[in-house]
């Protein structure tokens, strides 16, 4: 099995300007130098962690996918970023896929975040979305799914290898969004990507970023915080295997808790 490249875009969002952050990231995707397999960019990239779907929210056929499509392909690359989306019940919190080849699979957040309102603007996804790229099985998820591992957990056969957190995760909470990936990492024995954003919303929230890169063992190979990241990292699925084999902890997981 190959490694994996993956680049997490660490940066700034223009508070509900989609046209500003589209253009902003382009920048930051053109300007890349590294060769990748996946750039993953944080969750609401387009107007930040905001409330106003009514006023912000797209289809399918909207800007933001149109861009991820010439961007996935221009670069030859999978990219992953989240927006508000339209939906049949209303709206949603939805993380989209876009392959080079313009094919488009998205995952809608499950857990929303009660204490920002969020479950009174966006209908909770149901469903989750595992993605296979080069072989590796990768499962992404948003933000506060973060903190629920019945949800994240690592039941699948074949199991997953990457799991993808992206985030408008405050710095108030920063001690918990370190911490818990780290331990998703090593409760699912896989690798964990967390891509966050830095500065403030026009909520009056602050982000430090933190965005990260955890091996299978919980170590810790890649952190920012507080300044713009433009990072390429290569995931080892020969070490990936090896800690599997070595002490195979998902094997002896409680069968009534992999749902």
């Amino acid at each position: 099995m190959q490694d994996l490249r993956v680049t997490l875009v660490q940066t700034h969002l223009v508070w509900e300007d989609v046209d500003a952050n589209l253009a902003a990231f382009g920048r930051l995707i053109d300007s890349l130098a590294d060769e990748t397999d996946l750039i993953v960019l944080p969750e609401m990239f387009t107007t930040g962690f905001s409330m106003q779907a009514a006023a912000l929210a797209e289809d399918m056929e909207g800007p933001t996918l149109a861009w991820l499509r010439e961007k996935s392909a221009r670069r030859g690359a999978d990219l992953v970023g989240g927006a508000m989306m339209h939906c049949d019940d209303g709206y949603v919190n939805r993380l989209l896929w876009v392959k080079p080849d313009g094919r488009v699979l998205w995952y809608d957040k499950c857990h929303l975040l009660g204490v920002a309102g969020e479950d009174k603007v966006y209908t909770p996804g149901t469903r989750r979305l595992t993605v296979t790229l080069k072989g590796w099985h990768i499962r992404p998820f948003i933000c506060y799914d973060l903190r629920f591992p019945a949800w994240t957990r690592n039941a699948d056969t074949p199991p997953y290898d990457l799991a993808l957190f992206i985030a408008n995760w405050p710095r108030r909470r920063a001690l918990h969004w370190k911490a818990l990936l780290v331990a998703r990492a090593i409760e699912n024995q896989c690798y964990v990507v967390g891509v966050n954003r830095i500065g403030s919303d026009g909520n009056g929230n602050d982000h430090c970023g933190d965005s990260m890169v955890i091996d299978p063992l919980g170590n810790v190979l890649f952190q920012k915080r507080d300044f713009p990241a433009l990072h390429t990292a290569t995931l080892s699925y020969a070490k990936l295997q090896a800690w599997r084999q070595a002490f195979g902890a998902l094997a002896d997981a409680d069968p009534q808790l992999c749902v």
